[in-house]
């Protein structure tokens, strides 16, 4: 208990110390988590061999991720991912596991194992990518999007490859019995009998039928079973009984694929997929969040800590080269693989940078080909090193991809801009939820309007509503001399992209400074950013509706109407004078947080809001007197 403890408080205290130092920094979580392993594995020694241990119960983390993301996905939007699925992630796992066979064979691998090596070094750590990708946000991302389907191929093609190592075995050679069952000489078939197993010695076709049976169970399960048991669990009035029914069917789901030969993680996935449309879908999301953060950054934890230095030290040179050679490997055929299915810019990097480095699975495939003597236990371990530096290496890469995205901008859609034949007084730039609302209300008051937008399936829905858009870039000067900029009377900058807005609104002021001009603004320090370029009114994308929001509560909180709308417009009059006021102490080139003038003349504004509200409901207690 005491031994317990003590590692439980080493392993928690390095975690809180070097995490939150890393997110600061600007490194992110996963290189806090793999740095606070080295701390305290191989530089000081105060954690052992109970981190091999303790990885396989941290890799459970990856199967609660897994189904989590599962829970995001409606079966139509996975079915819609198929191609990417088939395509994307299966030419990347084929050009890498050939590509990385063929360099090992030249070294001097027999192909088997160079086969083997190819397909452990081809796949990438899901663990480590798809937690960056959420903490940047860029899971919905076209290269988000792309870089996700590749990692689900993986972990399915795990199931495969796991199958095909035996048959690679040096020694002896697999055959299939006339049973149809795979014998795979002696290497192996005892400790085989003592796992725990539902198909070992089951002919081919009774493993087929148990395993499909298995998904099977699993599909209906989710249809079928769990909402009666939530609806059990939520009769007991139990919060906790909430999370120990999500982490039950975890649990059992990985234990079912694992006594079937499936992966857990692709189980958990296929689980969270079933479950997606419930209606307790946020419930589960709620209950397992801390406990995969917690066991993903363990597993970080204990990576970092089974580092082998002294194996390391023997030939650093040597081994920090094989990790960068793979790396640099995968990353170019990533890289024509997104420039084959059509990623560009910002989109095919993160792809390229994110999917470079070998990942977790590896390990579970180099013990397992260690098992089935496919590959010497001596070449393994310097496998694990290299498949643990790009691992490490994995962080500094998303630090790349941030410094070049910086510079980069989003590609062009290849669709060439519509030839404007129309003027009008009224210039919208972009038709997304904003820009619609605008038009409709001008449109259906009488006034002409000219619609422009960068996005060609935006412009053909509209169309299909009569609405008639025109195709181009909005910042295009001679796109808007097309439309009409010099004798427009407004111009309503309403675009995604709050950069592009800042462009058109400067552009626009220069060329007209008689010009009325509307723009979007996406918070408040855009805000500033639209009145040094010269918009005349600004609208925050979220401002009206929140306030309104305000209103409603004040209303039901035991304000009449008419005083929660004096409140509203006070509050709202306030506002306005404010943004004035700190947009002429507003600085782009000095923090929010480190500009004094800024910060004392906001806590000034602030105290006068208070001050006007508190007048406001004693004149109408006065009033009701």
């Amino acid at each position: 208990m005491d031994s317990f403890l003590y590692q439980a408080t080493i392993y928690l205290a390095a975690a809180v110390i070097a995490v939150p130092i890393s997110a600061r920094l600007g490194l992110g979580s996963v290189l806090g988590y793999l740095a606070a392993g080295i701390i305290i594995g191989p530089v000081f020694g105060l954690v052992g061999a109970e981190t091999q241990s303790l990885q396989h119960v941290a890799e459970f983390g990856v199967v609660m991720m897994l189904f989590l993301i599962g829970l995001e996905l409606e079966p139509r939007v996975l079915w819609d991912m198929r191609h990417r699925l088939l395509g994307l992630g299966g030419l990347q796992i084929l050009v890498t596991t050939l590509a990385i066979m063929v360099v090992s064979m030249i070294a001097g691998q027999p192909w088997p194992t160079a086969l083997a090596i190819g397909l452990t070094l081809s796949l990438s750590s899901t663990a480590i990518v798809l937690q960056t990708l959420s903490e940047k946000g860029l899971m919905q991302t076209n290269g988000g999007r792309a870089t996700f389907s590749v990692l689900l191929t993986q972990d399915i093609a795990v199931i495969p490859i796991l199958a095909l190592l035996p048959l690679l075995t040096v020694t002896e050679i697999a055959h299939f019995e006339t049973d149809g069952s795979i014998d795979r000489g002696g290497h192996g078939v005892d400790a085989a009998h003592h796992s725990l197993s539902l198909v070992e010695g089951l002919p081919g076709w009774a493993v087929t039928l148990v395993t499909i049976g298995a998904v099977a169970f699993v599909v209906l399960a989710g249809i079928y079973l769990t909402r009666p048991l939530f609806r059990f669990i939520h009769a007991t009035h139990l919060r906790e009984m909430y999370t120990a029914l999500a982490l039950a069917i975890v649990v059992g789901i990985s234990l079912l694929m694992t006594l079937v030969g499936l992966s857990p993680a692709l189980g958990a996935f296929l689980a969270g997929v079933v479950l997606a449309n419930s209606e307790f879908r946020h419930e589960l999301e709620s209950d397992l969040e801390p406990f995969k953060g917690l066991l993903l950054g363990l597993f970080f934890i204990t990576v970092g800590a089974g580092i082998n230095f002294s194996f390391f030290f023997k030939d650093p040179a040597d081994l920090i080269g094989l990790a960068l050679l793979v790396i640099l490997t995968k990353g170019i055929i990533l890289y024509l693989v997104g420039r084959a299915f059509k990623l560009k810019g910002r989109a095919r990097w993160l792809f390229t940078l994110g999917l470079a480095q070998s990942g977790e699975f590896g390990f579970v495939l180099l013990a397992f080909s260690v098992q089935q003597n496919v590959i010497p236990d001596d070449l393994s371990q310097k496998l694990l090193l290299i498949i643990a530096l790009t691992m490490l290496i994995t962080p500094l890469l998303f630090i790349v991809y941030d410094l070049l995205s910086r510079n980069m901008r989003d590609p062009r859609p290849d669709h060439d801009p519509d030839e404007i034949d129309e003027q009008g007084p009224i210039i919208i730039a972009g038709i997304g939820r904003f820009g619609q609302i605008v038009n409709r209300l001008v449109s259906a008051s009488g006034f002409k309007t000219i619609v422009l937008d960068n996005n060609m399936e935006t412009i053909q829905l509209m169309r299909r509503f009569g609405v008639k858009g025109f195709l181009g870039d909005p910042t295009r000067p001679e796109l808007l001399k097309a439309a009409g900029l010099s004798k427009a009377k407004v111009l309503v900058a309403a675009m995604d992209d709050h950069k592009e807005i800042t462009k058109l609104v400067a552009y626009a002021r220069r060329a007209r400074p008689d010009l009325h001009i509307i723009a979007r603004a996406s918070d408040r320090h855009h805000v500033y950013e639209l009145y040094q370029a010269g918009a005349d009114d600004i609208v925050r994308e979220m401002f009206d509706s929140s306030l309104r929001a305000g209103r409603y509560v004040l209303e039901n909180a035991g304000l009449s109407e008419y005083e929660a709308a004096a409140a509203e417009q006070t509050f709202y009059s306030h506002d306005r004078f404010t943004v004035r006021e700190l947009a002429e102490l507003w600085d782009p080139d000095i923090p929010t947080s480190e500009n004094a003038a800024y910060i004392a003349r906001a806590q000034q504004l602030e105290k006068q809001l208070e001050a006007a509200l508190l007048e406001l409901a004693e004149e109408e207690v006065q009033k009701s007197a």
